[in-house]
């Protein structure tokens, strides 16, 4: 089991960065709305919208790396795990 304290580190922090971004990311969406009916006064509203929405769309897909670099490495050192206990049995 020794051998897996470098990779479950990596992992950990790996999911913390994850997390971190999640968090950020439900930040920004909740100061989106959902319809905005504007006029020439209100054209500020329209431009923090818009870079709000580029902030979210910059974001996801660092999400959806991260989370699904953090589960494959989950899995393998769930199988490495495994293989051990397995070789300390026979």
């Amino acid at each position: 089991m020794a051998n897996l304290m470098w990779p479950l580190v990596g992992w950990g922090v790996l999911t913390g960065i994850l997390i971190v971004l999640l968090i950020y990311r439900s930040t920004l969406v909740m100061h989106e709305d959902d319809q905005l009916f504007l006029d020439e006064s209100e054209s500020h509203m329209e431009r923090e919208q818009i870079e709000l929405m580029k902030k979210v769309d910059k974001i996801t897909p660092i999400v959806k790396w991260l989370g699904a670099a953090s589960g494959v490495i989950i899995l393998v050192i769930a199988g490495v795990a495994i293989y051990q206990g397995l070789q300390q049995v026979q």
